[in-house]
This record gives structure tokens, C-alpha cells and sequence, in this order.
């Protein structure tokens, strides 16, 4: 059974940032058993750190060099003690997880329309 959720206004929508980015470093969190610690090249001079529970689904090697889709302004968070800022995306369902990708080439810091 799909659960679509309730619907937002146009003016919601507008308020979400999503933008491509791609993984430079990852690593396992070290005070967490689910969640891995992500370095993001999004454009910009500095590397954005993500905290995110894929751990079961991919080893830290796995994902660097991916080009990722991710969440840009989500209020910054602590997570087990490492501060993530921002939300890659991901398809579950049931047991399975699949990282949101783009198809073509395209500059990290684009942002999804």
C-alpha cells in the first residue's frame, strides 16, 4: 500500500533547496552503529558535512565519488555528537535503499527544479 502524504502549496515547494553535491570523503561515525559521516564538495570552498544512516546499505569506499542529491537548507543538526547540515536523499522501501543520483553531468551546487 502507497501512503501518499498531504499535499503542500506551490509557496512550500519554493521554500525547499535541493541541490547536487558530490561525496569526497565518507567515513563511519564513531559513537553510532547505523550512521556514516559524509564530506560533500557542493561548489563551494568548503566541504559540507552530512550525517546520514546508510550504513547498512553501503561501505564508507562505496560512496565517495558519487554524485549525490541532497537537502541544502534543513536546519543544521547535531547527530550522535557530529553536526550535520543538510539531508542526502534516498527511494526506500521495505529493506532496500537507493541513493537519489542524477543521470547526466552537471555541476555540483545545481539546484533541483
Amino acid at each position: 500500500m502507497v501512503i501518499i502524504m498531504d499535499t503542500i502549496s506551490f509557496e512550500d515547494w519554493q521554500k525547499i533547496d535541493i541541490r547536487v553535491g558530490t561525496v569526497k570523503e565518507a567515513a563511519l561515525h564513531p559513537d553510532a552503529d547505523k550512521l556514516l559521516i559524509l564530506k560533500i564538495d557542493e561548489g563551494k570552498d568548503e566541504l559540507r558535512q552530512l550525517v546520514a544512516g546508510l550504513k547498512e546499505y553501503y561501505k564508507p569506499e562505496e560512496l565517495v565519488g558519487k554524485k549525490i542529491v541532497f537537502l541544502a537548507n534543513l536546519e543544521p543538526k547535531p547527530l550522535r555528537g557530529e553536526m550535520s547540515n543538510g539531508m542526502i536523499l534516498a527511494a526506500v522501501e521495505g529493506d532496500s535503499l537507493a541513493l537519489v543520483t542524477v543521470d547526466k553531468e552537471i555541476p555540483n551546487n545545481a539546484k533541483i527544479q
